[in-house]
């Protein structure tokens, strides 16, 4: 019995650990910590939105929007990838 579970067990894990090299996961070190690349540009995109949620709302154009929600999502999503492409990309 304990042969059935284990062999699904032992396949699953080689499945979703394929992926991992012995290099690492690229990250950098941020006051001491290692922090992945992505949550920092996840960060700045967040900032971002926030910010211009602010301006927005200051000069009367959050009124405008009909969809807010998607447009500082959609607004944090692209300065986010903008700054991956700037920072980390080729």
């Amino acid at each position: 019995m304990l042969r059935f579970l284990v062999r699904p067990f032992g396949i699953s894990c080689a499945l979703l650990l394929g992926g991992c090299t012995l290099r690492g996961a690229p990250s950098f070190s941020l006051a001491g910590a290692y922090f992945p690349d992505w949550m920092l540009c996840g960060i700045i995109g967040i900032a971002v939105a926030v910010g211009l949620r602010v301006v927005f709302v200051l000069t009367g154009l959050d009124a405008l929007l009909s969809l807010r929600l998607f447009t500082y999502l959609s607004l944090g999503v692209i300065t986010a990838l903008l700054a991956w492409l700037i920072w980390f990309g080729p």
